[in-house]
């Protein structure tokens, strides 16, 4: 009799433990973590004050608490920069390795920590070439792991939190910080030194975190894909601004550029010698692409005096619609590569 009780009793313990325990690790979903370095991954030097390249991709993880609980975490490092040192080369090689590890189906998705100074553009890269269409959540940090409130280990945490989620699916990559959720194509830094930092603009956020649960706003926008060529042709990126002669575009034209992108002012407006400039590149075959540095709205084919956006688009140039100009070199590079430098076949990707 005291046989069954105590036995009752052990199997009642096993049942109760087992019904209340968490879940096992392989019960988790795997996320990958592919650190590029940035502020995130900096402490400052106590030698000069500044911000330097000081913490692992381990050491990174480690100090997320509760990280263990949400996924299954691998860890590849790329490299250990500060993302003004990034180059579109560096996202190549990002891209490639995270739609490696992507192409595991037990990988539910990745998270990229990167520097936030040209991390708008290195997430606009990767939902560009990533054949895999999985979760990407670029993540970073605007206070490095010295500071008496690093911002890091929580936005990596959101960011974990929001690939492992369904009200996240669909968005494909994005710029996660400060609880607030990017579309890569739509992102924009807007503050230098501020934590809440990213926007998106008239466009909206895709979404919020929030006690651990994503809460979705918006689908993400329809996504380009191009393919990864083998070497990146030479894109070169200007402002021009009042007074402008037009001798930086002829030099880049002169140079070798296999294209130009030029931030405009206005609507996607010139002056009369950028004019001349432009159609100077445009007659040695090489595609130019016109942008604004105005914030909101876009390139309009809408001014005909010399240099206005209509004149332009008639002289053969393209009209970037409503990308920044960086995020246009981008796309211009990959499209140049992909259509041979064929400038109509080129247009087709820069239509709204």
């Amino acid at each position: 009799m005291k046989v069954m009780k105590y036995s009752c009793l052990i199997f009642c313990c096993i049942g109760f433990c087992a019904f209340f325990a968490p879940h096992s690790y392989a019960e988790l979903p795997t996320v990958v973590i592919v650190t590029t370095g940035g502020t995130i991954a900096e402490k400052t030097d106590p030698k000069t004050g500044g911000a330097v390249p000081a913490v692992s991709g381990k050491d990174l993880i480690e100090a997320v608490p509760g990280l263990g609980k949400i996924a299954n975490i691998e860890v590849v490092n790329v490299c250990n920069i500060d993302s003004s040192q990034m180059t579109p080369e560096i996202w190549a090689e990002v891209s490639k390795t995270v739609d490696a590890r992507l192409a595991d189906p037990k990988v539910r998705g990745a998270v990229v920590t990167h520097g936030t100074d040209t991390m708008a553009e290195g997430a606009y890269f990767l939902g560009l070439t990533l054949k895999s269409d999985k979760p990407v959540a670029f993540v970073g940090a605007m206070r490095d792991a010295s500071d008496v409130s690093p911002d890091g280990p929580a936005n990596i945490l959101n960011a974990v939190t929001q690939v492992c989620s369904e009200e996240a699916s669909g968005w494909g990559v994005t710029v996660t910080l400060n609880e607030y959720v990017n579309s890569a194509r739509n992102v924009v830094k807007t503050n230098s030194t501020n934590v809440q930092t990213f926007d998106s603009g008239e466009k909206g956020y895709l979404g919020y975190i929030a006690m651990g649960k994503v809460i979705r706003y918006n689908d993400a926008p329809a996504r380009q894909k191009l393919p990864l060529p083998d070497k990146l042709p030479n894109v070169t990126f200007l402002s021009t601004f009042a007074g402008d002669d037009g001798s930086l575009v002829c030099f880049a034209a002169d140079r070798g550029a296999k294209g130009i992108v030029i931030d405009a002012v206005g609507a996607g407006n010139v002056n009369a010698k950028v004019y001349e400039a432009v159609k100077y590149a445009i007659s040695k075959g090489i595609a130019v692409v016109i942008t604004t540095s105005v914030y909101h709205s876009g390139v309009w084919p809408m001014y005909g005096d010399q240099g206005g956006g209509e004149t332009l688009e008639r002289a053969g140039a393209i009209l970037g619609g409503d990308l920044p100009g960086a995020k246009a070199r981008l796309l211009l590079m990959l499209a140049i590569a992909k259509e041979k430098g064929d400038a109509s076949k080129i247009k087709a990707y820069f239509k709204r």
